[in-house]
């Protein structure tokens, strides 16, 4: 990709909702110089339980609007739209257009010792195979277990990181799922959803009662965020403007998106897509 010269160096995210502010916190922590205009399309939320063709469908409608503007490169900092919207996307711009799914899988590859591999996520991502897919590209004998959680992403947009509900959640996705003798083989766990890094905590509470160990947690914010230092090297200086918007609720999103990024840095406002 050609540098940008002088001018500040623009990307857009997308999310189905607030989660996708976990990638707008850790681009802006690693490249503070870059310009991040995010869309939560919270007025759709969750993308999870959708058709792979609705998904593509609102995908290219965040992107068109995004697009408005003179960006860099694109984000799909939803897990749900990595799988289903990729191709569409990067046909239709001629600007890059990351997903989460593939910097995920090169970090899970990384970190597992034993090759099993755990991955939790919305219905779509999971029945996507899009995380097998993806691993099995970088390390074929690799055993990918994957389960399905969708009740997180609702209790993440509630702000419930630290909560009993939470917890109970928790136990009920993953106890029935990790007595599983081959799954608790795993040593590594993909958090395929970027609404699931705020559980961190909590979840290597989960596991470690589960388990009697800890294992490695993969947040998919961080790995693509490595893919944008590669991209701009030289917005690690310098001070970037954060536009926030959504598509619903705005005092609910500026209050919930608050717990993820401190949104009073951040111009806010509300489109119709």
């Amino acid at each position: 990709m050609e540098t940008t010269g002088q001018r500040q160096p623009r990307i857009a995210v997308f999310d189905s909702g607030v989660g996708g502010l976990t990638v707008v916190a850790a681009a802006h922590a690693a490249l503070p110089g870059l310009h991040v205009r995010f869309l939560g399309d919270t007025a759709r939320l969750p993308y999870g339980s959708k058709s792979a063709s609705t998904v593509e469908r609102y995908a290219l409608q965040a992107t068109a609007h995004l697009a408005r503007g003179d960006i860099d490169a694109l984000v799909v900092a939803c897990n749900t739209a990595s799988a289903c919207a990729l191709p569409a996307l990067r046909a239709m711009y001629p600007f890059p257009v990351l997903g989460v799914i593939d910097p995920g899988a090169q970090q899970a590859v990384l970190a597992s010792v034993s090759g099993h591999i755990g991955v939790i996520g919305t219905e779509r991502t999971v029945a996507s195979g899009a995380y097998a897919e993806a691993i099995a590209k970088l390390r074929p004998d690799a055993v990918v277990h994957a389960k399905a959680t969708p009740l997180l992403v609702s209790l993440a947009e509630e702000g419930w990181f630290d909560h009993p509900a939470t917890e109970a959640a928790l136990q009920t996705y993953l106890g029935p799922f990790l007595s599983d003798p081959d799954v608790s083989k795993i040593d590594t766990l993909v958090l395929g959803c970027t609404h699931y890094p705020v559980f961190k905590p909590l979840l290597s509470q989960v596991l470690r009662q589960a388990l009697g160990r800890d294992i490695a947690l993969v947040d998919s914010a961080q790995a693509v965020t490595q893919q944008l230092i590669d991209l701009f090297p030289q917005a690690q200086q310098g001070q970037g403007q954060i536009e926030l918007y959504a598509t619903d609720s705005l005092d609910r999103f500026a209050r919930v998106g608050g717990l993820f990024f401190p949104v009073y840095r951040a111009q806010l406002g509300l489109v119709d897509l």
